[in-house]
């Protein structure tokens, strides 16, 4: 994640650098030349960036599976313990 956030940021100010180069400059400039690098940044990060995104989700998937084969278990643990005092009337 961090990576992404990283190379994601320095696409943003790569196309800031480049649109103050291409003559956006100036106070008058500064919502253009911010709107314009945030819409070119959101473009080629979407595709120069897809495998750190990828990799990202995937990393996420396999927590959220982790996490709910953990929880399942705790679970049939707790549906064991249950059905053996089941078996045991004086833990009733």
């Amino acid at each position: 994640m961090l990576r992404y956030t990283l190379l994601r940021t320095l696409v943003f100010f790569g196309c800031l650098l480049v649109g103050w180069l291409a003559g956006l400059r100036g106070q008058e400039n500064l919502i253009p030349l911010v709107l314009v690098a945030a819409i070119a940044s959101m473009v080629i990060s979407y595709f120069a960036l897809r495998r750190f995104r990828e990799d990202y989700s995937r990393q996420i998937a396999d927590k959220l599976q982790e996490r709910a084969e953990r929880k399942q278990h705790l679970h049939g643990d707790e549906a064991a313990e249950d059905a053996e005092d089941e078996g045991h009337p004086t833990y009733r």
